[in-house]
C-alpha cells in the first residue's frame, strides 16, 4: 500500500517531540507499505535529512516556506476565522504541488500529523485517511494566556478559541483519528470525540539504556528550550527550586540541556551551579550526567518524551501533576509528583539523602516505561487502524 504522510516539519534530526513521533510511525508503516512523506520547512534543513529519511521513504518532497510570504499570510488571517498556525502553513502553492503528487501516485491511504497541516488533505475525501491531533492545542495555547504578556493576551485568546473551533471542524474530514493521550481526547470539543483512539508516545528503548557513568549535576532538564513550557520550567528550577534545594544541599546543581535556548535561559549559565549546554550530539550524555531528572511542567500538553527518555535510562523522575496526567505514571511508586517550588525542593533533597528510595523509584519508572512504552507496539496500533480501510 503507498501511504502520503503530510507533516508541519521535516522528521530529522529528532529534536522535537513532532518530529519523534511522525519519525517512528514512518519507521513502522515503511516496513510493510510504501511512504511517501511530504514534509514543510520554514528553515534550512538538516544536510542530512534527507538521505536518512529516504531509509524508510520512497519519494521524500520538501517544501519551503519563506518568512515574508508566511508574514503576509498571518496578517490576513487576522480577518479569518481559522487559527493563525493554519495559515501560517498553508501555501496555495504547495498545496497544488501535494495534488499533483496524490494525482500521480494514487495513494491508497493519507495519513495526517497536526492540524498545521489538515488543510491539505480536505480535499481528498475519496481517499481513506488518519489524522494525529497529536495533542490538544487549543488547552495548551488557552494554559499560556495567564503567563503571556498583557500585549499578547488578546491573542492568545483568540487564537486558543480558533483552535478549538478548527479542532471540532477537522473531525468530519477524517476517518480515523488518533491523539496521544485520554487527558487531551478529553479536551477536543468534539461530541463524537471518543472515536479518537488513544496511540502513545514511546521510546526506542535499544537507545535510551541505564549507563554506569557517576552524575556531575543534581538535577537534569532537557528539551528544546525556545519552546515556551519548557522556558518556563527551567526559569522555574532555576530561579525557584535550586536555591531552596542549596539551603539543603550548598554544592546541589542544574543541567539543562537542548537546542535553541532563547537568551533568557543561556544567560542562567553562571559557569558553576548553573550549566546551560544547548545543543548536544546525542542527549543521553545529559540524561546520564544528571542524578535526579525534574520536568516541571506548568503549561502546555501532550506526553513528555523527556519523561520517558530519563526513565528508560533508569533515571528517578520528578514531575507535575498536569504532565503526569498523560504520562499515567503512579505517583509515589513510578514517579514523584511536585506542585510548589518548595515541594520540589524538599523531594530533590530527600531522595539525595536516601539513596535507597532514589533506587527505588528509578526501578519502578524503569519498569514502567519497559512495559508501556515502547515504539514498536504503540506504532503497530496506528498500523492496525491503517489497514482496516
Amino acid at each position: 500500500m503507498k501511504i502520503l504522510v503530510l507533516l508541519s516539519r521535516v522528521p530529522w534530526p529528532l529534536e522535537k517531540g513532532d518530529k519523534l513521533r511522525a519519525f517512528h510511525h514512518i519507521k513502522e508503516m515503511s516496513r510493510q507499505h510504501e511512504v511517501i512523506l511530504c514534509c514543510l520547512s520554514d528553515k534550512r534543513v538538516h544536510p542530512q535529512a534527507k538521505k536518512v529519511l529516504s531509509e524508510y521513504c520512497s519519494q521524500v518532497h520538501i517544501f519551503r516556506l519563506n518568512k515574508i510570504a508566511i508574514f503576509f499570510r498571518l496578517v490576513r488571517a487576522i480577518f479569518s476565522s481559522k487559527p493563525f498556525q493554519v495559515h501560517y502553513f498553508y501555501k496555495k502553492t504547495v498545496q497544488k504541488q501535494i495534488d499533483k503528487i496524490v494525482e500521480r501516485e494514487m495513494p491508497a491511504h493519507i495519513f495526517v500529523q497536526l492540524i498545521r497541516t489538515a488543510e491539505y488533505a480536505k480535499k481528498y475525501p475519496f481517499i481513506p485517511n488518519t489524522f494525529d491531533y497529536m495533542d490538544a492545542f487549543s488547552r495548551g495555547v488557552e494554559r499560556r494566556i495567564k503567563y503571556s504578556i498583557p500585549g499578547l493576551r488578546r491573542l492568545f485568546i483568540t487564537e486558543s478559541n480558533r483552535l478549538k473551533h478548527y479542532e471540532a471542524s477537522v473531525f468530519k474530514f477524517f476517518q480515523n483519528k488518533i491523539i496521544i493521550s485520554e487527558q487531551d481526547r478529553d479536551l477536543i470539543s468534539h461530541p463524537d470525540k471518543n472515536e479518537i483512539e488513544i496511540i502513545p508516545n514511546g521510546v526506542d528503548l535499544d537507545f535510551y539504556q541505564p549507563s554506569d557513568v557517576k552524575p556531575q549535576y543534581t538535577i537534569g532538564f532537557t528539551g528544546n528550550m525556545a519552546y515556551p513550557p519548557n522556558v518556563r520550567a527551567a526559569l522555574f528550577l532555576a530561579s525557584e527550586v535550586l536555591p531552596l534545594v542549596q539551603k539543603e544541599l550548598p554544592d546541589a546543581s542544574l543541567l539543562i540541556s537542548g537546542t535553541n535556548p532563547v537568551a533568557k535561559i543561556k544567560s542562567l549559565d553562571n559557569g558553576n551551579d548553573i550549566i546551560v549546554t544547548g545543543w548536544v550530539k546525542d542527549i543521553r550524555d545529559s540524561y546520564t550526567q544528571a542524578d535526579i531528572f525534574v520536568a516541571p511542567m506548568q503549561i502546555g500538553t501532550g506526553l513528555q518524551n523527556k519523561l520517558l527518555e530519563a526513565m528508560a535510562m533508569k533515571k528517578p523522575c520528578i514531575t507535575s501533576e498536569l504532565a503526569n496526567q498523560a504520562l499515567g505514571a503512579v505517583d509515589g511508586k513510578e514517579v514523584l509528583i511536585g506542585f510548589s517550588a518548595q515541594d520540589y525542593a524538599d523531594i530533590i533533597v530527600n531522595l539525595t539523602k536516601n539513596k535507597e528510595r532514589k533506587q527505588q523509584l528509578a526501578d519502578k519508572g524503569y519498569q514502567f516505561v519497559q512495559q508501556n512504552f515502547s515504539w514498536d507496539n504503540n506504532s503497530k496500533k496506528l498500523l492496525q487502524i491503517i489497514e482496516k480501510q
